[in-house]
């Protein structure tokens, strides 16, 4: 007979890409974590092609799950992200991709997937901010929670090579970027916080929640995932020297002003740009677009993480 009185363990919930999944029996050895931390079985849902997590997280709600973890990259985390916001129940990261930037950005280890979930499981709970993206004026937008970008920086997504990402990980990114220097400004009115702040062309913009990108460089020096605000850096090269121009205006910020190079923090900002341009969220290449409107939802998101250090 079962003693009445006993507490029932706490449940995970785990959201996998399968294709991201780590060697050997990477499920057994969980579910043994699971039982040596005194949890319950975890509720294991694959992501597929035509599913990239929202269903599997709305199963995981409906479960009752005490934390869901989305294991995989960080399309995995954003698609598991978007249907936790505003719901309360905590997510954890189990980073298994190729950038893991939300991972990065929040300090969770990168090197050993059982450990992060075992941080999990005994860790605590936050909370972080999400951005919403609707684009051309759709009904529904979108959630991300390290960068949005529409132009130049999501071409690069759309043109990176998969091989090449495989065999050297983020440097393929870099190889993308390179061959698409070339090309020619558009057109862009951006408001930020309702306020009219550029009018020129433009090769790209981007939207961060998050300081760090690709390659851990600090692309947006001051965002913070708890702050309230979004940050914007506005691309425009001129000339033969544009793009060292802006190299210049992103790694040296306090050293060297450049034309190139724009910064603008605020709660909401609206993009307009006078042709379609690629779009990008989270490193997810999602089509092409005209106009952009991006608005901050302050702590919307749980995080379950291991506790902070003490000093």
């Amino acid at each position: 007979m079962s003693d009445i009185n006993s507490t029932p363990r706490m449940r995970a919930a785990v959201i996998i890409n399968p294709t991201k999944s780590p060697d050997g029996d990477f499920k057994s050895a969980f579910h043994l974590m699971c039982a040596e931390e005194g949890w319950g079985e975890p509720l294991w849902l694959e992501t597929s092609e035509d599913d990239p997590g929202s269903g599997q997280a709305r199963k995981a709600l409906e479960s009752g799950a005490d934390v869901v973890i989305a294991a995989g990259g960080d399309g995995t985390v954003r698609c598991v992200a978007e249907t936790l916001a505003g719901k309360g129940t905590p997510m954890g990261l189990v980073p298994l991709g190729t950038g893991n930037l939300l991972a990065r950005n929040l300090g969770i280890g990168l090197e050993d997937p059982l450990r992060a979930g075992r941080d999990i499981l005994n860790g605590t709970t936050t909370t972080i901010d999400i951005v919403m993206a609707t684009l051309d004026h759709a009904d529904a937008g979108h959630a991300f929670l390290v960068a949005a970008g529409l132009g130049y920086d999501a071409t690069i997504m759309a043109d990176t090579k998969d091989e090449l990402k495989d065999r050297v990980g983020w440097l393929a990114y870099v190889e993308a970027g390179i061959r698409n220097l070339p090309g020619k400004g558009v057109k862009a009115t951006i408001k930020v916080d309702g306020s009219e702040v550029v009018r020129r062309r433009v090769r790209g913009v981007m939207v961060g929640n998050c300081g760090k990108l690709m390659g851990g460089v600090e692309i947006f020096p001051d965002a913070s995932v708890t702050d309230g605000l979004l940050d914007l850096l506005v691309l425009s090269p001129r000339g033969k020297f544009g793009w060292i121009r802006v190299m210049a205006g992103i790694f040296h910020r306090k050293g060297a002003k450049s034309s190139s190079v724009h910064y603008f923090s605020g709660e909401s900002a609206e993009i307009t740009l006078d042709s379609e341009q690629d779009f990008e969220l989270d490193g997810d290449h999602l089509g092409r677009a005209r106009h952009l409107e991006v608005k901050v939802v302050h702590q919307a998101l749980a995080i379950m993480m291991a506790a902070p250090k003490s000093t």
